[in-house]
């Protein structure tokens, strides 16, 4: 064992750095409140989900066809929105916190664990683009009761996630050209 002085500081600042790394690695469980978090909003969303299916229901023989498939629209958007939810609470729990263990290999769904942060992403623009496209397709049923500039903005607004998926897709694409 080397006891010279030099010796001595290079392996305190060698403990240190690795203690300092050990917290910045540990710290990635501060995210785990979020997904904690996104969980609690997804019962929040089924709330609203049986709200709004109760509400059709109840109004299914009285409403018009135009009224029915707004609100299989709404319920639609709310689905989407849960599996929005669930994608990015699953996908970024195991890229960012910490691997999902759960019991039985049927529990875990099958692109738990394969979907990177890249495909997530992509995974994302495309729900917000079907949102996006769902709130458009319910305002062009309410037309009647919009402006025009109120339809253009919403057009507008859905264009312009569409060409950014399309641009993040095109980006995804050349880094994975360039990576290989």
């Amino acid at each position: 064992m080397d006891s010279t002085p030099a010796a001595r500081p290079r392996s305190g600042i060698a403990h240190m750095e690795r203690a300092f790394e050990h917290v910045i690695f540990g710290s990635r469980w501060l995210l785990a409140p979020f997904y904690l978090g996104l969980a609690v909003s997804l019962g929040i969303l089924l709330v609203k989900f049986v709200q709004e299916a109760a509400g059709l229901l109840m109004h299914a023989i009285s409403t018009d066809g135009s009224e029915i498939i707004i609100g299989i629209l709404a319920l639609i958007d709310l689905s989407l929105m849960a599996n929005l939810i669930l994608m990015v609470m699953f996908a970024g729990y195991e890229s960012f916190v910490s691997r999902l263990d759960v019991d039985g290999q049927q529990e875990r769904l099958n692109w738990m664990g394969q979907i990177g942060f890249g495909d997530l992403k992509l995974k994302l623009m495309a729900s917000i683009v079907a949102i996006s496209a769902i709130h458009l397709l319910e305002a062009f049923m309410n037309a009647h009761h919009m402006s025009d500039r109120e339809l253009a903005w919403l057009v507008g607004i859905h264009m312009a996630f569409v060409t950014s998926g399309v641009l993040l897709a095109l980006m995804d694409r050349i880094a994975g050209r360039v990576a290989h």
